[in-house]
Protein backbone atom coordinates (compact mmCIF):
# COMPACT_ATOMS: atom_id res chain seq x y z
CA UNK A 1 0.00 0.00 0.00
CA UNK A 2 1.29 3.49 -0.61
CA UNK A 3 1.05 6.68 0.85
CA UNK A 4 -1.73 7.74 -2.01
CA UNK A 5 -3.94 5.01 -0.67
CA UNK A 6 -3.80 4.97 3.16
CA UNK A 7 -5.53 7.92 4.88
CA UNK A 8 -4.81 7.17 8.16
CA UNK A 9 -1.53 7.53 7.80
CA UNK A 10 -1.78 11.12 7.45
CA UNK A 11 -0.61 11.94 11.32
CA UNK A 12 2.68 14.44 9.91
CA UNK A 13 4.48 13.32 13.60
CA UNK A 14 7.41 12.40 12.03
CA UNK A 15 7.79 15.48 9.75
CA UNK A 16 10.80 17.74 11.62
CA UNK A 17 10.48 21.74 12.04
CA UNK A 18 12.66 23.07 9.11
CA UNK A 19 15.10 24.47 11.76
CA UNK A 20 15.36 23.97 15.08
CA UNK A 21 12.32 26.69 17.11
CA UNK A 22 14.08 29.60 18.69
CA UNK A 23 10.65 30.85 20.15
CA UNK A 24 8.18 28.56 20.34
CA UNK A 25 8.74 25.89 23.15
CA UNK A 26 8.91 22.03 22.13
CA UNK A 27 6.26 20.27 23.88
CA UNK A 28 3.76 23.67 23.23
CA UNK A 29 0.11 22.40 22.76
CA UNK A 30 -1.02 24.69 19.69
CA UNK A 31 -4.82 23.17 20.17
CA UNK A 32 -5.00 25.02 23.38
CA UNK A 33 -6.21 28.47 22.81
CA UNK A 34 -4.44 30.15 26.66
CA UNK A 35 -1.32 27.98 25.24
CA UNK A 36 -1.15 29.77 22.22
CA UNK A 37 -2.41 33.58 23.39
CA UNK A 38 0.15 33.37 25.81
CA UNK A 39 3.03 32.90 23.43
CA UNK A 40 1.54 35.73 21.03
CA UNK A 41 0.74 37.90 24.91
CA UNK A 42 4.84 37.60 25.13
CA UNK A 43 5.43 38.79 21.72
CA UNK A 44 3.02 41.52 22.34
CA UNK A 45 4.56 42.68 26.09
CA UNK A 46 8.44 42.31 24.54
CA UNK A 47 9.95 45.72 24.23
CA UNK A 48 11.19 46.57 21.03
CA UNK A 49 14.10 48.99 20.94
CA UNK A 50 16.09 48.64 17.98
CA UNK A 51 15.79 47.54 14.35
CA UNK A 52 17.84 44.54 15.20
CA UNK A 53 15.33 43.76 17.93
CA UNK A 54 12.66 44.26 15.66
CA UNK A 55 13.82 41.76 12.91
CA UNK A 56 14.37 39.40 16.09
CA UNK A 57 11.19 40.44 16.96
CA UNK A 58 9.42 39.75 13.55
CA UNK A 59 11.33 36.20 13.11
CA UNK A 60 9.81 35.11 16.48
CA UNK A 61 6.34 36.16 15.20
CA UNK A 62 6.85 34.34 11.70
CA UNK A 63 7.92 31.11 13.92
CA UNK A 64 4.75 31.17 16.12
CA UNK A 65 2.34 31.83 13.35
CA UNK A 66 4.19 29.00 11.49
CA UNK A 67 3.60 26.49 13.69
CA UNK A 68 0.22 27.53 14.35
CA UNK A 69 -0.68 27.45 10.78
CA UNK A 70 0.71 24.57 10.24
CA UNK A 71 -1.28 23.10 13.48
CA UNK A 72 -4.81 23.79 11.16
CA UNK A 73 -3.30 22.82 8.08
CA UNK A 74 -2.99 18.95 9.46
CA UNK A 75 -6.24 19.67 11.13
CA UNK A 76 -7.71 20.92 8.07
CA UNK A 77 -6.33 17.95 5.84
CA UNK A 78 -7.20 15.13 8.12
CA UNK A 79 -11.29 16.58 8.21
CA UNK A 80 -11.27 17.05 4.24
CA UNK A 81 -9.21 13.30 4.02
CA UNK A 82 -12.85 11.85 5.59
CA UNK A 83 -15.43 14.02 6.05
CA UNK A 84 -17.17 11.32 7.62
CA UNK A 85 -14.42 10.76 10.18
CA UNK A 86 -16.56 13.00 13.79
CA UNK A 87 -13.59 13.11 15.17
CA UNK A 88 -11.60 15.18 13.01
CA UNK A 89 -14.17 17.17 12.24
CA UNK A 90 -14.60 17.51 15.80
CA UNK A 91 -10.99 18.73 15.90
CA UNK A 92 -10.64 20.82 13.18
CA UNK A 93 -14.45 22.76 14.53
CA UNK A 94 -12.63 22.97 18.09
CA UNK A 95 -9.48 24.35 16.79
CA UNK A 96 -11.47 27.20 14.17
CA UNK A 97 -14.33 28.03 17.07
CA UNK A 98 -11.60 28.65 20.42
CA UNK A 99 -7.92 29.50 18.88
CA UNK A 100 -8.74 31.11 15.43
CA UNK A 101 -10.79 33.86 17.05
CA UNK A 102 -8.19 34.90 19.82
CA UNK A 103 -5.87 34.60 17.62
CA UNK A 104 -6.80 36.99 15.27
CA UNK A 105 -7.37 39.50 17.88
CA UNK A 106 -3.86 39.37 18.67
CA UNK A 107 -2.53 39.38 15.72
CA UNK A 108 -4.31 42.76 14.68
CA UNK A 109 -2.34 44.05 17.94
CA UNK A 110 0.92 42.90 16.64
CA UNK A 111 0.25 44.22 13.60
CA UNK A 112 -0.56 47.70 15.11
CA UNK A 113 2.89 46.89 17.37
CA UNK A 114 5.16 46.27 14.51
CA UNK A 115 3.67 49.66 12.36
CA UNK A 116 4.47 51.13 15.65
CA UNK A 117 8.12 50.35 15.89
CA UNK A 118 9.09 51.20 12.60
CA UNK A 119 8.15 54.28 13.14
CA UNK A 120 11.58 54.52 15.30
CA UNK A 121 13.27 51.22 14.06
CA UNK A 122 13.52 52.11 10.31
CA UNK A 123 14.03 48.50 8.29
CA UNK A 124 15.21 48.47 4.55
CA UNK A 125 12.25 49.37 2.71
CA UNK A 126 13.41 46.72 -0.41
CA UNK A 127 13.08 43.93 2.35
CA UNK A 128 10.25 44.74 3.77
CA UNK A 129 8.29 47.33 1.73
CA UNK A 130 5.55 44.41 0.55
CA UNK A 131 5.28 42.87 4.23
CA UNK A 132 4.39 46.54 5.38
CA UNK A 133 1.45 47.02 2.59
CA UNK A 134 -0.22 43.82 3.80
CA UNK A 135 0.13 44.65 7.03
CA UNK A 136 -0.99 47.85 7.41
CA UNK A 137 -4.37 46.83 4.41
CA UNK A 138 -5.17 44.25 7.89
CA UNK A 139 -4.97 46.93 10.63
CA UNK A 140 -7.42 49.01 8.11
CA UNK A 141 -9.72 46.38 7.32
CA UNK A 142 -9.58 44.85 10.90
CA UNK A 143 -12.52 45.12 13.34
CA UNK A 144 -12.81 42.80 16.39
CA UNK A 145 -16.86 42.11 15.85
CA UNK A 146 -15.80 40.55 13.23
CA UNK A 147 -13.70 37.84 14.39
CA UNK A 148 -17.20 35.83 15.60
CA UNK A 149 -18.18 36.27 12.53
CA UNK A 150 -15.45 34.96 10.73
CA UNK A 151 -15.59 31.55 12.57
CA UNK A 152 -18.79 31.32 11.91
CA UNK A 153 -18.06 31.60 8.05
CA UNK A 154 -15.46 28.96 8.25
CA UNK A 155 -17.79 26.61 9.75
CA UNK A 156 -20.16 26.91 6.98
CA UNK A 157 -17.23 26.43 4.66
CA UNK A 158 -17.01 23.37 6.72
CA UNK A 159 -20.70 22.28 5.95
CA UNK A 160 -20.56 22.68 2.88
CA UNK A 161 -17.58 20.39 2.55
CA UNK A 162 -19.38 18.00 4.47
CA UNK A 163 -22.30 18.36 2.20
CA UNK A 164 -20.58 17.81 -0.65
CA UNK A 165 -18.48 15.04 0.42
CA UNK A 166 -21.50 13.24 1.51
CA UNK A 167 -22.61 12.90 -2.21
CA UNK A 168 -22.58 9.47 -3.95
CA UNK A 169 -24.48 8.01 -6.59
CA UNK A 170 -25.84 4.30 -7.26
CA UNK A 171 -24.82 3.58 -10.63
CA UNK A 172 -24.53 0.18 -12.80
CA UNK A 173 -24.85 -1.68 -9.25
CA UNK A 174 -22.57 0.19 -7.12
CA UNK A 175 -22.02 3.45 -5.08
CA UNK A 176 -20.02 5.59 -6.50
CA UNK A 177 -18.16 8.65 -6.00
CA UNK A 178 -19.02 12.06 -8.13
CA UNK A 179 -15.29 11.59 -9.23
CA UNK A 180 -15.61 8.12 -9.87
CA UNK A 181 -19.11 9.28 -11.76
CA UNK A 182 -17.06 11.68 -14.22
CA UNK A 183 -15.44 8.51 -15.75
CA UNK A 184 -18.21 7.91 -17.53
CA UNK A 185 -18.48 11.10 -19.26
CA UNK A 186 -15.19 9.77 -21.21
CA UNK A 187 -17.01 6.77 -22.24
CA UNK A 188 -17.78 6.56 -26.02
CA UNK A 189 -21.40 4.79 -25.20
CA UNK A 190 -23.60 8.05 -25.53
CA UNK A 191 -26.59 6.69 -23.50
CA UNK A 192 -24.24 5.55 -20.97
CA UNK A 193 -22.61 9.29 -20.69
CA UNK A 194 -26.50 10.45 -20.68
CA UNK A 195 -27.33 8.20 -17.82
CA UNK A 196 -24.69 8.95 -15.45
CA UNK A 197 -24.67 12.70 -16.24
CA UNK A 198 -28.52 12.67 -15.16
CA UNK A 199 -27.55 10.33 -12.39
CA UNK A 200 -25.13 12.46 -11.20
CA UNK A 201 -27.04 16.27 -11.86
CA UNK A 202 -30.07 14.49 -9.73
CA UNK A 203 -27.92 14.00 -7.22
CA UNK A 204 -26.82 17.18 -6.71
CA UNK A 205 -30.04 18.92 -7.01
CA UNK A 206 -31.37 16.64 -3.79
CA UNK A 207 -28.99 19.19 -2.16
CA UNK A 208 -30.09 22.03 -3.83
CA UNK A 209 -31.86 24.09 -1.47
CA UNK A 210 -29.69 23.19 1.23
CA UNK A 211 -26.34 24.40 -0.58
CA UNK A 212 -28.62 27.67 -1.47
CA UNK A 213 -29.49 27.80 2.41
CA UNK A 214 -25.87 27.17 3.07
CA UNK A 215 -24.96 30.16 0.49
CA UNK A 216 -27.54 32.98 2.25
CA UNK A 217 -26.08 32.46 5.52
CA UNK A 218 -22.57 33.20 3.97
CA UNK A 219 -23.67 36.17 2.47
CA UNK A 220 -25.29 37.54 5.39
CA UNK A 221 -22.14 36.69 7.12
CA UNK A 222 -19.85 38.61 4.46
CA UNK A 223 -22.40 41.50 4.13
CA UNK A 224 -22.02 42.42 7.88
CA UNK A 225 -18.20 41.91 7.79
CA UNK A 226 -18.06 44.40 5.57
CA UNK A 227 -20.64 46.62 6.57
CA UNK A 228 -18.51 46.79 9.83
CA UNK A 229 -15.20 47.47 8.25
CA UNK A 230 -16.66 50.36 6.98
CA UNK A 231 -16.49 48.98 3.14
CA UNK A 232 -19.62 49.29 0.45
CA UNK A 233 -19.74 45.74 -0.02
CA UNK A 234 -18.44 42.55 0.24
CA UNK A 235 -16.30 42.91 -3.10
CA UNK A 236 -14.71 45.99 -2.14
CA UNK A 237 -13.48 44.57 1.78
CA UNK A 238 -12.45 40.82 -0.53
CA UNK A 239 -10.31 43.03 -2.56
CA UNK A 240 -8.68 44.48 -0.25
CA UNK A 241 -8.39 41.95 2.25
CA UNK A 242 -6.57 39.57 -0.55
CA UNK A 243 -4.03 42.27 -0.90
CA UNK A 244 -5.08 42.93 -4.47
CA UNK A 245 -2.79 46.03 -4.59
CA UNK A 246 -1.17 45.83 -8.61
CA UNK A 247 -5.08 45.35 -10.41
CA UNK A 248 -8.43 46.83 -9.70
CA UNK A 249 -12.16 45.48 -10.38
CA UNK A 250 -12.41 47.30 -13.64
CA UNK A 251 -9.21 45.69 -15.02
CA UNK A 252 -11.45 42.49 -14.18
CA UNK A 253 -14.54 43.69 -15.87
CA UNK A 254 -11.77 45.00 -18.88
CA UNK A 255 -10.78 40.68 -18.45
CA UNK A 256 -14.30 39.67 -18.92
CA UNK A 257 -14.86 41.90 -22.06
CA UNK A 258 -11.79 40.77 -23.75
CA UNK A 259 -12.31 37.44 -23.41
CA UNK A 260 -15.63 37.51 -24.56
CA UNK A 261 -14.02 39.18 -27.58
CA UNK A 262 -11.37 37.33 -28.15
CA UNK A 263 -11.35 33.83 -26.47
CA UNK A 264 -15.46 32.57 -26.70
CA UNK A 265 -15.16 32.72 -30.67
CA UNK A 266 -12.19 30.41 -30.31
CA UNK A 267 -14.39 28.34 -27.81
CA UNK A 268 -17.17 28.19 -30.21
CA UNK A 269 -15.06 26.79 -32.85
CA UNK A 270 -13.63 24.00 -30.74
CA UNK A 271 -16.86 22.81 -29.52
CA UNK A 272 -18.16 22.97 -33.40
CA UNK A 273 -15.57 21.42 -34.49
CA UNK A 274 -16.15 18.45 -31.77
CA UNK A 275 -20.09 18.37 -32.94
CA UNK A 276 -19.00 17.67 -36.61
CA UNK A 277 -16.40 15.12 -35.58
CA UNK A 278 -19.05 13.60 -33.01
CA UNK A 279 -21.87 13.48 -35.92
CA UNK A 280 -24.54 14.68 -33.97
CA UNK A 281 -27.25 17.57 -34.50
CA UNK A 282 -26.17 19.23 -30.85
CA UNK A 283 -23.60 18.70 -28.52
CA UNK A 284 -25.08 17.79 -24.72
CA UNK A 285 -23.52 18.19 -21.21
CA UNK A 286 -22.68 14.82 -21.54
CA UNK A 287 -20.77 15.50 -24.86
CA UNK A 288 -18.07 17.73 -23.99
CA UNK A 289 -15.53 15.41 -22.41
CA UNK A 290 -15.58 12.41 -24.38
CA UNK A 291 -13.41 11.80 -27.40
CA UNK A 292 -14.93 13.25 -30.62
CA UNK A 293 -13.63 10.58 -32.50
CA UNK A 294 -15.08 7.76 -30.50
CA UNK A 295 -12.14 6.60 -28.86
CA UNK A 296 -12.05 4.98 -25.60
CA UNK A 297 -11.13 7.05 -22.57
CA UNK A 298 -6.82 8.01 -21.91
CA UNK A 299 -6.18 5.66 -19.51
CA UNK A 300 -2.99 7.06 -18.35
CA UNK A 301 -3.10 4.97 -15.24
CA UNK A 302 -5.14 2.26 -13.15
CA UNK A 303 -4.03 2.94 -8.96
CA UNK A 304 -2.98 5.88 -7.39
CA UNK A 305 0.53 4.00 -6.88
CA UNK A 306 1.14 3.97 -10.37
CA UNK A 307 0.36 8.07 -10.90
CA UNK A 308 2.75 8.71 -8.25
CA UNK A 309 5.52 7.02 -10.02
CA UNK A 310 5.17 7.89 -13.48
CA UNK A 311 4.48 11.85 -12.13
CA UNK A 312 8.08 11.45 -10.21
CA UNK A 313 9.59 10.15 -13.92
CA UNK A 314 7.86 12.99 -15.70
CA UNK A 315 9.47 15.79 -12.48
CA UNK A 316 12.64 14.06 -12.92
CA UNK A 317 13.08 14.38 -17.09
CA UNK A 318 11.51 18.02 -16.57
CA UNK A 319 14.06 18.88 -13.81
CA UNK A 320 16.16 16.05 -12.50
CA UNK A 321 15.67 18.06 -9.04
CA UNK A 322 12.08 18.68 -9.14
CA UNK A 323 11.62 14.80 -9.59
CA UNK A 324 13.40 14.06 -6.29
CA UNK A 325 11.68 16.54 -4.45
CA UNK A 326 8.62 14.92 -5.53
CA UNK A 327 9.63 11.39 -4.59
CA UNK A 328 10.83 12.52 -0.97
CA UNK A 329 7.33 13.97 -0.80
CA UNK A 330 6.04 10.56 -1.47
CA UNK A 331 8.46 8.98 0.80
CA UNK A 332 7.61 11.57 3.91
CA UNK A 333 3.27 10.86 3.11
CA UNK A 334 2.96 14.10 1.88
CA UNK A 335 0.42 12.61 -0.62
CA UNK A 336 -3.27 11.52 -0.60
CA UNK A 337 -4.29 10.74 -3.97
CA UNK A 338 -7.14 8.34 -4.15
CA UNK A 339 -10.49 8.82 -4.42
CA UNK A 340 -13.15 7.20 -1.50
CA UNK A 341 -16.45 7.89 -0.08
CA UNK A 342 -16.13 10.52 2.53
CA UNK A 343 -13.45 12.28 1.26
CA UNK A 344 -13.72 15.71 0.01
CA UNK A 345 -14.40 16.78 -3.91
CA UNK A 346 -11.46 19.05 -5.31
CA UNK A 347 -7.91 19.17 -5.37
CA UNK A 348 -5.25 20.94 -3.50
CA UNK A 349 -1.73 21.58 -2.18
CA UNK A 350 -1.49 22.67 1.38
CA UNK A 351 1.41 24.25 2.68
CA UNK A 352 2.79 22.67 6.43
CA UNK A 353 4.57 25.98 7.55
CA UNK A 354 6.76 24.94 10.19
CA UNK A 355 7.81 21.88 8.20
CA UNK A 356 8.33 24.10 5.18
CA UNK A 357 6.73 20.94 2.92
CA UNK A 358 3.77 20.86 0.65
CA UNK A 359 0.72 18.48 0.69
CA UNK A 360 -1.15 17.47 -2.12
CA UNK A 361 -5.00 16.21 -1.88
CA UNK A 362 -6.61 15.21 -4.66
CA UNK A 363 -9.72 12.39 -5.72
CA UNK A 364 -7.63 10.61 -8.60
CA UNK A 365 -9.72 7.81 -10.83
CA UNK A 366 -7.41 6.88 -13.23
CA UNK A 367 -8.23 9.95 -15.81
CA UNK A 368 -6.18 12.21 -17.72
CA UNK A 369 -7.82 15.11 -15.78
CA UNK A 370 -5.93 13.59 -12.96
CA UNK A 371 -2.47 13.55 -14.04
CA UNK A 372 -2.87 17.21 -15.48
CA UNK A 373 -4.17 17.82 -11.95
CA UNK A 374 -1.35 16.13 -9.78
CA UNK A 375 0.91 18.22 -12.14
CA UNK A 376 -0.79 21.75 -11.34
CA UNK A 377 -0.65 20.50 -7.51
CA UNK A 378 3.25 19.54 -8.33
CA UNK A 379 3.83 22.96 -9.25
CA UNK A 380 1.95 24.59 -6.55
CA UNK A 381 4.45 22.09 -4.42
CA UNK A 382 7.54 22.95 -5.94
CA UNK A 383 6.64 26.82 -5.41
CA UNK A 384 6.42 25.75 -1.26
CA UNK A 385 9.67 24.22 -2.03
CA UNK A 386 11.79 26.90 -3.82
CA UNK A 387 10.76 29.50 -1.15
CA UNK A 388 11.60 27.78 1.85
CA UNK A 389 14.60 29.25 2.56
CA UNK A 390 12.73 32.69 3.35
CA UNK A 391 12.69 33.43 7.28
CA UNK A 392 9.75 35.11 6.71
CA UNK A 393 6.06 33.15 6.91
CA UNK A 394 4.41 35.56 4.85
CA UNK A 395 6.93 35.72 2.19
CA UNK A 396 6.99 31.80 1.56
CA UNK A 397 3.85 32.29 0.26
CA UNK A 398 3.06 34.32 -2.91
CA UNK A 399 0.39 35.75 -4.32
CA UNK A 400 -2.07 33.54 -5.96
CA UNK A 401 -2.20 35.30 -9.62
CA UNK A 402 1.84 34.10 -8.96
CA UNK A 403 0.79 30.61 -7.25
CA UNK A 404 -0.95 29.55 -10.17
CA UNK A 405 1.65 30.29 -12.68
CA UNK A 406 3.51 28.12 -10.70
CA UNK A 407 1.34 25.56 -10.70
CA UNK A 408 -0.43 25.92 -14.35
CA UNK A 409 3.21 26.71 -15.79
CA UNK A 410 4.38 23.32 -14.67
CA UNK A 411 1.46 21.53 -16.64
CA UNK A 412 2.83 22.95 -19.57
CA UNK A 413 6.94 22.75 -18.79
CA UNK A 414 6.51 19.46 -18.23
CA UNK A 415 3.66 17.81 -21.13
CA UNK A 416 6.52 17.34 -23.48
CA UNK A 417 7.31 14.29 -21.05
CA UNK A 418 4.20 12.41 -21.07
CA UNK A 419 5.06 9.72 -22.96
CA UNK A 420 5.43 8.18 -19.49
CA UNK A 421 1.83 7.90 -19.27
CA UNK A 422 0.81 7.58 -22.98
CA UNK A 423 1.90 6.49 -26.55
CA UNK A 424 2.12 8.88 -29.43
CA UNK A 425 -0.92 8.79 -30.48
CA UNK A 426 -2.59 8.76 -27.01
CA UNK A 427 -0.50 11.41 -26.22
CA UNK A 428 -1.36 13.74 -29.22
CA UNK A 429 -4.98 13.18 -28.17
CA UNK A 430 -4.06 14.32 -24.30
CA UNK A 431 -1.79 17.77 -25.39
CA UNK A 432 -5.10 18.33 -27.85
CA UNK A 433 -7.30 18.24 -24.28
CA UNK A 434 -4.71 20.23 -22.28
CA UNK A 435 -5.20 23.23 -25.03
CA UNK A 436 -8.59 22.91 -25.44
CA UNK A 437 -8.80 22.96 -21.66
CA UNK A 438 -6.77 26.24 -21.27
CA UNK A 439 -9.12 27.78 -23.85
CA UNK A 440 -11.85 26.43 -21.63
CA UNK A 441 -10.43 28.19 -18.40
CA UNK A 442 -10.28 31.41 -19.60
CA UNK A 443 -14.12 32.11 -20.41
CA UNK A 444 -15.11 29.81 -17.10
CA UNK A 445 -12.89 32.10 -15.29
CA UNK A 446 -14.96 35.28 -16.47
CA UNK A 447 -17.71 33.51 -15.73
CA UNK A 448 -17.14 32.99 -11.77
CA UNK A 449 -15.74 36.41 -11.41
CA UNK A 450 -18.17 38.22 -13.44
CA UNK A 451 -20.86 36.00 -11.03
CA UNK A 452 -19.18 36.84 -8.25
CA UNK A 453 -18.79 40.26 -8.93
CA UNK A 454 -22.93 40.30 -9.38
CA UNK A 455 -23.68 39.01 -6.00
CA UNK A 456 -21.72 40.69 -4.09
CA UNK A 457 -22.83 44.08 -6.08
CA UNK A 458 -26.65 43.05 -5.43
CA UNK A 459 -26.97 42.88 -2.01
CA UNK A 460 -30.17 41.69 -0.89
CA UNK A 461 -31.17 40.17 -4.57
CA UNK A 462 -33.63 37.11 -4.01
CA UNK A 463 -32.65 33.44 -5.30
CA UNK A 464 -34.59 33.63 -8.38
CA UNK A 465 -32.84 37.41 -9.42
CA UNK A 466 -29.57 34.92 -8.16
CA UNK A 467 -30.85 32.37 -10.83
CA UNK A 468 -31.38 34.92 -13.79
CA UNK A 469 -27.77 36.31 -13.64
CA UNK A 470 -26.31 33.30 -13.79
CA UNK A 471 -27.66 31.77 -16.27
CA UNK A 472 -27.40 35.49 -18.26
CA UNK A 473 -23.36 35.14 -17.24
CA UNK A 474 -23.07 31.42 -17.88
CA UNK A 475 -24.82 32.09 -21.75
CA UNK A 476 -22.44 35.44 -22.46
CA UNK A 477 -19.30 33.18 -22.05
CA UNK A 478 -20.26 29.78 -22.88
CA UNK A 479 -20.33 30.30 -26.63
CA UNK A 480 -24.24 29.00 -26.69
CA UNK A 481 -22.75 25.81 -28.42
CA UNK A 482 -24.31 23.31 -26.02
CA UNK A 483 -27.91 22.38 -25.41
CA UNK A 484 -29.80 22.52 -21.93
CA UNK A 485 -32.80 21.53 -23.41
CA UNK A 486 -34.71 19.67 -20.37
CA UNK A 487 -32.32 20.25 -18.01
CA UNK A 488 -33.37 23.99 -17.15
CA UNK A 489 -33.31 23.37 -13.03
CA UNK A 490 -29.74 21.44 -13.62
CA UNK A 491 -28.38 24.53 -15.77
CA UNK A 492 -29.48 26.87 -13.01
CA UNK A 493 -27.82 25.38 -10.21
CA UNK A 494 -24.63 24.27 -11.96
CA UNK A 495 -22.98 27.02 -10.09
CA UNK A 496 -22.98 24.86 -6.95
CA UNK A 497 -20.37 22.63 -8.08
CA UNK A 498 -18.33 25.52 -7.79
CA UNK A 499 -16.51 25.27 -4.40
CA UNK A 500 -14.63 28.70 -4.51
CA UNK A 501 -17.69 30.60 -4.67
CA UNK A 502 -18.47 29.05 -1.20
CA UNK A 503 -15.28 28.82 0.50
CA UNK A 504 -13.27 31.35 -1.12
CA UNK A 505 -15.37 33.96 -2.17
CA UNK A 506 -13.57 36.42 -4.82
CA UNK A 507 -10.48 33.91 -5.80
CA UNK A 508 -11.14 33.16 -8.77
CA UNK A 509 -9.96 35.75 -11.32
CA UNK A 510 -6.45 34.59 -10.06
CA UNK A 511 -6.55 31.34 -12.53
CA UNK A 512 -7.17 33.65 -15.59
CA UNK A 513 -4.36 36.29 -14.56
CA UNK A 514 -1.83 33.13 -14.23
CA UNK A 515 -3.07 30.89 -17.18
CA UNK A 516 -1.98 34.10 -19.38
CA UNK A 517 1.28 34.06 -17.76
CA UNK A 518 1.55 30.23 -17.96
CA UNK A 519 1.00 30.53 -21.65
CA UNK A 520 3.76 33.29 -22.12
CA UNK A 521 5.93 30.58 -20.44
CA UNK A 522 4.85 28.28 -22.78
CA UNK A 523 5.71 30.26 -25.66
CA UNK A 524 9.03 31.37 -23.92
CA UNK A 525 9.68 27.55 -23.62
CA UNK A 526 9.11 26.38 -27.37
CA UNK A 527 11.94 29.07 -27.96
CA UNK A 528 14.10 28.30 -25.44
CA UNK A 529 13.12 25.35 -22.66
CA UNK A 530 16.93 26.17 -20.22
CA UNK A 531 16.34 29.48 -19.74
CA UNK A 532 12.15 29.54 -19.64
CA UNK A 533 12.99 26.71 -17.11
CA UNK A 534 15.38 29.02 -15.47
CA UNK A 535 13.26 31.89 -15.25
CA UNK A 536 10.71 29.91 -13.79
CA UNK A 537 12.62 28.41 -10.74
CA UNK A 538 14.13 32.19 -10.36
CA UNK A 539 10.49 33.32 -9.82
CA UNK A 540 9.06 30.65 -7.84
CA UNK A 541 12.14 31.19 -5.30
CA UNK A 542 10.85 34.76 -4.54
CA UNK A 543 8.00 33.94 -2.66
CA UNK A 544 6.18 36.80 -2.00
CA UNK A 545 8.86 39.08 -1.07
CA UNK A 546 8.25 41.53 -4.16
CA UNK A 547 5.71 42.73 -5.55
CA UNK A 548 3.36 40.87 -8.36
CA UNK A 549 4.69 42.88 -11.81
CA UNK A 550 8.25 41.84 -10.35
CA UNK A 551 7.26 38.30 -10.15
CA UNK A 552 5.84 38.37 -13.47
CA UNK A 553 9.10 39.86 -14.70
CA UNK A 554 11.66 37.34 -12.68
CA UNK A 555 9.88 34.62 -15.16
CA UNK A 556 10.23 36.92 -18.11
CA UNK A 557 6.31 37.32 -18.14
CA UNK A 558 4.24 40.12 -18.72
CA UNK A 559 1.96 40.95 -15.73
CA UNK A 560 -0.99 42.01 -18.12
CA UNK A 561 -4.48 40.93 -19.07
CA UNK A 562 -5.67 43.06 -21.65
CA UNK A 563 -6.24 42.58 -25.16
CA UNK A 564 -2.28 43.75 -26.00
CA UNK A 565 -1.55 39.94 -24.24
CA UNK A 566 -4.78 37.74 -25.27
CA UNK A 567 -5.03 38.63 -28.39
CA UNK A 568 -1.36 37.21 -30.07
CA UNK A 569 -1.60 34.50 -27.39
CA UNK A 570 -5.26 33.10 -28.58
CA UNK A 571 -3.44 33.38 -32.15
CA UNK A 572 -0.58 30.89 -30.59
CA UNK A 573 -3.20 28.66 -29.10
CA UNK A 574 -5.55 28.41 -32.15
CA UNK A 575 -2.51 27.71 -34.22
CA UNK A 576 -1.57 24.68 -31.66
CA UNK A 577 -5.19 23.12 -32.14
CA UNK A 578 -4.70 23.12 -36.13
CA UNK A 579 -1.06 21.22 -35.43
CA UNK A 580 -2.67 19.11 -33.19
Amino acid sequence: MTHADDPNTLDFSSLPPYQPRAFVPAGANLADARTVVGLYQGLLDRPVASAEALERWLLDRSELDAAVDQHQAILYIRMTCQTDDAARAAAYKQFVETVVPPVSSISDKLDRKYLEARRTCPLPERRYGVYERRVRADVELFREENVPLKTEESLLAQEYQTVTGAMTVEFQGAERTMPEMGKFLLEPDRPLREAAWRATARRRLADRDRLDDLFEKMLGLRGRIAANAGCRDFGEYQFRAMHRFDYTPADCRRYHETVARQVVPLWREIHEDRRRRMRVETLRPWDTAVDPEGRPPLRPFEQAGQLVSKAIDVFRRTDPALGEQFARMDRLALLDLASRKGKAPGGYQASLGEARRPFIFMNAVGTDDDVRTLLHEGGHAFHSLAAAEEPLLAYRHAPMEFCEVASMGMELLAEGHLGVFYNAGDLKRSRRRHVEGIVAILPWVATIDAFQQWIYGHPGHSRAERRAAWLEIFDRFSGGVVDWTDLAEEKAASWHRQLHIFEYPFYYIEYGIAQLGALQLWVRARQDGAAALAGYRRALALGGSRPLPELFAAAGLEFDFSEATIGPLMRVVGEELQRL
